[in-house]
């Protein structure tokens, strides 16, 4: 089947022959027609699947030219890079369209969005707490949104956004076209669909947890941090090989450490991402990888959601992620468009069980290979390796849990209440007397002169 057949108009042909695209993805070529009806969707499909145009083609195809300020095409991603993306996948589509777009994210300047929604958008693609903040601004009214566009919301609800979900959801128009793609359905999603789609039609390319066929999968079992440092120096000297490597570490202190010891080593051909950079650095980063100005990019799990870059030739899983589908994630970025990918999964024995998850999620295992004799296995450990030690017998670490805190002391005996009754009361009488004249403080000295 070719784009012809899906009865798209003139200018989205004539933009897909500038990109040389010239034939649909199932995902795609499934979810037209149902798109096309209005009917609510849900689509299930693994990562470089082509979702951004299987759910932009019908909407483009079906939107009309207008005047209106306030949106009619509301987008919401989990995160900034891919606000970027998306905006981008979007511009290339409409080359030939007049189509007003517009990226909402969180990390620059909130006016300089309000001012540019004041001067009107059809397609707004947004993080969600961006846009609450302004629609509580009043910067943009929902009131005129037709489609709704929910991409990745599993890690949209990960990350805490579910309170301004369902307060955007509940501003949005009743009489809308909703559409979900995700690459898994989480119980949560479940809820969030049960709660605001009618009577979704479900398109499933692949079961959640399926691998791409065209990524072949590596595992190896290695000891620990220093020696897995020791393996990615090794492979990462074949530059031919291994001309785009993504590196995929658990968390962020782990991957500046990481790229702290590979920057040494490769010097200006490694570059780092994840949530405490600045935004532009962020943006840079991937810009530099994308364009293949620098070879290795080190990031973690929460970066990996959506982002399209083109030609990974190989992901490297540096930890075993405790969720395996983050596995199912990371490796997705690799073997896009149909492309040949490649994992390599790096286990340690602690990770032995979250190895067991993952290939269980995909029903089959990732084979193993022994690590290369070239390789030095090191035996120091970095802190969050060493055994914790426990001191049993020190006197000085057991604590009485029954004891009260430092804050807690005994009251001193005039400072105890004792209920002593009305003659207590006469007794304080006579020694402070009252004032004579209401309001006068000096009464009582002026009785003692």
């Amino acid at each position: 089947m070719t784009f012809q057949d899906l009865n798209i108009t003139t200018p989205l042909r004539n933009a897909l022959e500038d990109i040389a695209i010239t034939s649909p993805t199932p995902i795609q070529e499934q979810s037209f027609s149902t798109i096309m009806s209005g009917k609510d969707m849900v689509g299930i499909a693994q990562t470089g699947t082509g979702k951004t145009f299987a759910y932009m083609l019908p909407i483009l195809r079906m939107l009309k030219y207008s005047k209106q300020k306030n949106p009619r095409v509301l987008v919401l991603v989990p995160t900034r890079e891919l606000v970027v993306q998306v905006v981008e996948e979007i511009e290339k589509l409409t080359a030939y369209m007049n189509v007003r777009i517009s990226g909402i994210y969180g990390g620059v300047n909130i006016n300089t969005q309000h001012q540019a929604l004041l001067q009107g958008q059809d397609i707004l693609v947004a993080t969600p707490g961006r846009l609450y903040d302004l629609v509580l601004r009043r910067a943009i009214q929902l009131k005129s949104i037709q489609k709704l566009v929910i991409d990745e919301v599993d890690v949209m609800l990960d990350l805490g956004f579910k309170f301004q979900i369902n307060n955007i959801l509940e501003l949005l128009p009743n009489n809308r076209q909703n559409i979900m793609f995700s690459a898994t359905i989480t119980e949560n999603v479940e809820k969030l669909i049960e709660s605001n789609f009618k009577s979704p039609t479900t398109i499933s390319v692949a079961a959640s947890g399926t691998p791409l066929d065209n990524i072949k999968q590596t595992g190896y079992r290695i000891p620990n941090f220093y020696t897995k440092v020791n393996f990615l120096k090794y492979l990462l000297k074949d530059k031919e090989r291994f001309s785009k490597v993504l590196i995929f570490v658990a968390y962020k202190r782990m991957a500046d450490k990481l790229y702290a010891e590979l920057e040494e080593y490769f010097q200006d051909e490694c570059t780092v991402i994840h949530s405490n950079k600045t935004q532009n650095y962020r943006l840079r980063s991937i810009k530099q990888f994308g364009s293949g100005f620098c070879r290795i990019l080190v990031a973690t799990d929460v970066m990996a959601r959506g982002l399209d870059i083109e030609s990974v030739s190989h992901v490297i899983n540096f930890d075993t992620p405790k969720y395996p589908e983050n596995y199912m994630h990371r490796i997705g970025r690799t073997g896009r468009a149909e492309k040949q990918g490649n994992s390599i999964l790096l286990t340690t024995e602690a990770e032995k069980e979250s190895l067991q998850k993952i290939e269980a999620l995909m029903k089959m295992p990732v084979p193993q290979v022994d690590l290369p004799k070239e390789v030095t296995v090191s035996s120091e450990l970095i802190p969050e390796e060493k055994p914790r030690v426990f001191e049993i017998n020190n006197p000085s670490k057991n604590k009485d849990m029954d004891a009260p805190g430092p804050a807690f002391h005994e009251k001193k005996d005039k400072n105890k209440k004792v209920n002593l009754g009305g003659s207590y009361k006469r007794e304080i009488a006579k020694k402070y007397k009252k004032p004579k004249t209401r309001g006068d403080k000096n009464a009582n000295r002026r009785k003692k002169k």
